[in-house]
């Protein structure tokens, strides 16, 4: 990965754009780093517990996957990597089939196998195979019922806890992004859970505790702000290396450290489907990435998505979880318009540093919910957006069947997180669903459609490049 050049004088003028080769003077890209770790941390934090897996494990892994993808994709796709949400039912079926992390382990590292080869089929055929099988309707599709699948999070989980707190935190979100010029009003989102999180303290102790949902869903009083946790952490430490011999589903062992995969065909067997959801959601962040940057990118998809499988490969091969292309960046990129890897560089290692420190891990787990409701409610929306974007860019005709039809389905499973349920131990919902019934019921559309709607089809053309777009290497593959 090459070295980034400076932006201009090193600050950001209004308007301007950072691409992944740049960066911002140090002090300004260092802070735009600390926003991709907020952006990313809660759900790298939240999706590992669901998993029976190690948190603080996996924001460690996160960063050093995330070096690894910047790594094989040479800079270009600036992205974050952390812990998959797509795995949290496969976890669920292993342990009610008598596995245990290991197993949950083992199964993800065959599907983290399945993603790099994958990846490198794409890379050696070229990206034609994703254009023939994932369109601009099919990935602007996918772009948005990642970002909307989300909404539920924001009003069942983060919104009740505190809705004013949340409120006024959107309000904020909004005028320093659109009312502040220049490079505070790049970092809106990090200024605005700071601000959110020291209101809370203040209705703490101006109003007393609050009467409301907690994370867990149950009603309680309990302040807004509770550093209980924050007190017990240590300042320095490793997760645990964890004997599983005498492990047990639901009890306090639950939530392990370091351990080593256990391999059973069956299993993986129940993980590998997730690989399809997998491809088209990594295609379509990069899809993302490339419509906000103005790049083609279409000649490092198979490195991208050989690199979240090599990436994941790595994280579960320690007991972490699996990896993906975080939508929760994306949104921050979009909104702060600096596309520097450098940031992200700074993210992975912060994160890193994070995993030697339950303490700052602590503090940012103790945000508000209220403060996180006001920032995902934009950030998500942000995300879903994007998708509607690169259906504008490609001029995708929704007066066609066609295109309206399959995609129109694919949204609402994803958005309304539909389920099937195959048997009691597999179920197939939201995302996943959502991005297999997009693709395949497109291409059966396709195949069963007469030959005028096919010729009405959008433009050749996935992403433009744009006036403005950063400069292009020589491919060196």
């Amino acid at each position: 990965m090459a070295l980034w050049r400076l932006h201009g004088d090193g600050t950001l003028k209004p308007g301007a754009i950072v691409a992944p080769d740049e960066r911002l003077g140090w002090g300004r890209t260092i802070g735009l780093g600390a926003q991709h770790v907020v952006a990313m941390f809660g759900a790298t934090f939240v999706f590992p517990l669901l998993m029976g897996l190690n948190p603080q494990l996996a924001v460690m892994m996160s960063g050093i996957a995330t070096l690894l993808f910047l790594l094989i994709v040479r800079g270009r796709v600036p992205s974050y990597l952390g812990s998959s949400a797509s795995f949290v039912g496969v976890a669920t079926a292993i342990y009610g089939a008598g596995g245990n992390p290991s197993h949950v382990s083992g199964a993800m590292f065959w599907v983290g196998v399945s993603l790099a080869i994958v990846g490198v089929l794409i890379h050696v055929a070229g990206s034609g195979v994703i254009h023939r099988w994932l369109p601009p309707v099919v990935t602007g599709a996918v772009v948005m019922l990642i970002g909307f699948n989300l909404a539920p999070v924001v009003a069942s989980v983060y919104w009740p806890q505190d809705q004013w707190i949340a409120l006024i935190t959107m309000l904020v979100v909004v005028v320093l992004s659109v009312g502040v010029r220049g490079f505070l009003g790049r970092i809106a989102i990090f200024l605005s859970l700071i601000i959110g999180y020291v209101l809370s303290w203040v209705f703490d102790l101006a109003l007393g505790p609050i009467t409301s949902q907690d994370a867990s869903g149950e009603v309680t009083t309990h302040l807004r702000v509770n550093w209980d946790a924050v007190a017990r952490a240590d300042w320095f430490g490793l997760p645990p290396v964890t004997d599983l011999a005498h492990w047990q589903y639901g009890a306090a062992t639950n939530v392990v450290g370091f351990h080593l995969p256990s391999f059973n065909l069956a299993f993986a067997l129940l993980a590998l489907p997730v690989v399809i959801a997998l491809i088209a959601e990594n295609t379509g962040h990069v899809k993302a990435v490339a419509e906000m940057t103005g790049a083609n990118l279409d000649r490092d998809m198979g490195r991208a998505i050989g690199a979240d499988g090599a990436a994941s490969m790595l994280a579960t091969a320690v007991g972490a979880g699996p990896t993906t292309t975080y939508a929760e960046n994306i949104g921050v990129m979009a909104a702060t318009r600096v596309y520097s890897t450098a940031a992200y560089v700074v993210a992975a290692l912060v994160a890193i540093l994070f995993g030697f420190s339950p303490k700052f891990g602590a503090i940012i787990s103790a945000t508000p919910g209220g403060v996180l409701g006001g920032i995902t409610v934009v950030l998500y929306g942000m995300i879903g957006l994007l998708g509607a974007k690169i259906w504008k860019e490609n001029g995708v005709d929704f007066g066609n069947p066609l295109n309206l039809v399959p995609v129109s389905a694919g949204i609402i499973i994803g958005v309304g997180n539909v389920s099937l349920h195959f048997t009691d131990e597999f179920t197939l919902g939201g995302i996943a669903l959502g991005t297999i019934v997009t693709v395949g019921v497109y291409h059966l559309a396709h195949a069963l459609a007469p030959a005028e709607l096919k010729n009405r089809r959008e433009g050749a053309v996935l992403i433009m490049d744009r006036p403005g777009a950063y400069a292009e290497g020589e491919d060196d593959a």
